[in-house]
């Protein structure tokens, strides 16, 4: 009877152990959370900021300098828009018509033949597009807003 008190008294102390660490690990990641909760917080706040700000197109992630693409909005110069965008813009309203992402490519002088070298700039009018800056067509070609 003895041996069957230290068997189930041995087994019982290795399941303390195992809920232990799991008690740590839970812990652990709720600590984890809890600080990606606060970062994520504080870049909302500052993100609704900057955009109250008009005309500061500039944020800090991680003690980084973050340029954000401002809305289009009365009041909001296209001149906020950092010098790479404003290019991009301009290179829209040359164009005769709709234009594809490739074809505003060569004309900034990227290699078109490449298709890495296009999906930056895919990005870049797309987010042009949703801030009101140019229209985006069904058929995946951009325009120049009045």
């Amino acid at each position: 009877m003895l041996e069957r008190i230290a068997a189930r008294r041995a087994e019982l102390d290795g399941l303390e152990e195992q809920l232990a660490k799991q008690l740590a690990e839970v812990r652990a990641e709720r600590d984890e959370l809890a600080v990606a909760e606060r970062v994520l917080q504080r870049m909302s706040e500052q993100i609704a900021d900057e955009r109250a700000e008009a005309g500061s197109p500039v944020v800090q992630v991680a003690g980084r300098a973050v340029r954000l693409i401002p809305d289009r909005a009365r009041g909001v110069a296209e001149s906020t828009l950092p010098a790479e965008y404003q290019r991009i813009l301009t290179a829209v309203r040359q164009a005769a018509g709709p234009v594809a992402t490739r074809q505003i490519g060569e004309v900034l002088g990227l290699d078109a033949g490449v298709r890495g070298k296009l999906e930056p700039l895919r990005g870049k009018l797309r987010k042009l597009a949703e801030r009101g800056w140019l229209h985006k067509r069904p058929d995946g070609k951009f325009t120049a807003r009045p």
